[in-house]
């Protein structure tokens, strides 16, 4: 069963709707690729689901091991490669909002690394991962 429909709307933006939900995004082809970089490139969304994919199986450890994540966010840097076009890296800065004890950190640092989008992405892909904890 579908999930999604993907319509091309021209200038090289799409239209792309979650069924269930009937949500709406936009994607547009960055500047340095033709576009006009009025919305996120379909690569942007690759590295923004890796995140947010990553937060979300987070959350379940935090909920099943009752740890108060609420507020933890991820910055993003993506890298592009030419030949072929493609993301050949990702950093994902994980900004934590505790210091929490070191069993709870390799729960929830576990939890980030084994996402199924992180585990999905081709091992060629270059994917740097950093846990920042308050002092």
């Amino acid at each position: 069963m579908e999930t999604m429909v993907s319509v091309y709307k021209g200038d090289l933006r799409t239209e792309d709707t979650h069924l269930k939900s009937g949500v709406v995004i936009f994607t547009d082809a960055p500047p340095d690729n033709q576009g006009k970089g009025e919305s996120f490139s379909p690569t942007d969304l690759l590295c923004a689901a890796t995140a947010s994919c990553a937060l979300t199986i987070m959350g379940i450890a935090a909920r099943t091991h009752n740890i108060d994540m609420v507020g933890t966010s991820v910055r993003i840097t993506k890298t592009m490669a030419a030949e072929p076009r493609r993301v050949s890296a990702m950093l994902l800065e994980f900004d934590m909002v505790k210091n929490y004890p070191e069993k709870e950190q390799k729960i929830l640092e576990h939890a980030a690394r084994t996402c199924p989008v992180m585990i999905s992405l081709s091992s060629e892909l270059v994917k740097e991962i950093r846990f920042n904890y308050p002092d």
